[in-house]
């Protein structure tokens, strides 16, 4: 056996080749094309951190910073929860749960593009059906995405339509992978449902739940389309996420170093808070 230890890297070289190609040399380029700079002739020269300090003394980049942190401190555990409470309700077959199932799953099935095109029309402020229906209740018409107090809530409520089934799925896999027999022996023992949810469900999920609230705290880190789309980053900088600003640097002012320094934040961001939500789980699960 000590001479086919090669055996299972043959069989991982395609994804992992993938992996290095699409995912470790894009990250690599980022990182190191943060470190250089343009001249006003449009020649490239090496920087160093020169980007990184403007970033520190630039008070754009800690608006859309603290924008960012407060959009996923929002959105991120709401979205889990709500995916976890859908993925509860629809785990034990019924009569009709698979039409429940495919219409929470729906959303994922339109892009984010168009996602974000069928939001702004359906929230309108004067032609928007959503403000039609207020009216028709006797309810004052709201601005929705064209107010500066609205356009985050809003834009969190329709995120979260659009990922909430999605991350749905992958709970909904934990869930019917534990083992009716802990539940029903439980039940046995006089648990009631809450103690049961508490004391078997939870922490029979915390793997999965970890993956999920790790996996979608990744995927609103780097959420762009419904500000490019629908906001601009507006009203009044409401929205004004990083990656957008990332954005607006490298195609509108054509600093592409500040634009990348801005990528490597956002990735190390990412990978500092993902870390920490592991370790959360890690440490929960090492006391259970």
């Amino acid at each position: 056996m000590n001479t086919r230890w090669w055996v299972p890297y043959a069989f991982l070289a395609p994804a992992l080749l993938g992996l290095a190609l699409f995912r470790f040399t894009p990250i690599g380029i980022a990182m190191a094309g943060s470190l250089f700079g343009e001249t006003i002739r449009g020649d490239t020269v090496f920087q160093g951190f020169k980007n990184y300090r403007e970033l520190i003394d630039d008070p754009t980049f800690w608006g859309a910073l603290s924008i960012t942190l407060i959009f996923n401190l929002i959105v991120n555990p709401l979205q889990v929860f709500l995916a976890f409470v859908l993925a509860m309700l629809v785990r034990r077959p019924g009569r009709f749960i698979d039409v429940f199932r495919a219409a929470f799953l729906l959303p994922m099935t339109v892009s984010i593009a168009i996602t974000s095109v069928l939001w702004n029309i359906l929230l309108d402020p004067t032609l928007g059906p959503v403000n039609g229906f207020l009216r028709w209740l006797g309810l004052s018409a709201q601005p929705f995405f064209r107010s500066p107090d609205q356009a985050l809530p809003t834009l969190i409520a329709v995120v979260s339509w659009k990922g909430v089934g999605y991350w749905m799925v992958f709970l909904l896999a934990g869930l019917l992978a534990i083992p009716k027999e802990l539940d029903e022996a439980a039940g046995l023992d006089g648990a009631t449902a809450w103690q049961r949810l508490r004391y078997v469900t939870l922490p029979m999920m915390r793997r999965p739940l970890a993956f999920v609230l790790v996996a979608d705290t990744a995927a609103n880190f780097l959420l762009f389309a419904p500000v490019y789309v629908i906001t601009h980053g507006g009203p009044n900088g409401a929205t004004h996420l990083l990656m957008f600003e990332a954005y607006q640097s490298a195609f509108a002012f054509l600093n592409h170093g500040r634009s990348l320094a801005i990528s490597t934040v956002i990735l190390l961001i990412i990978l500092v808070t993902a870390l920490f939500e592991m370790r959360l789980f890690r440490q929960r699960e090492g006391e259970a």
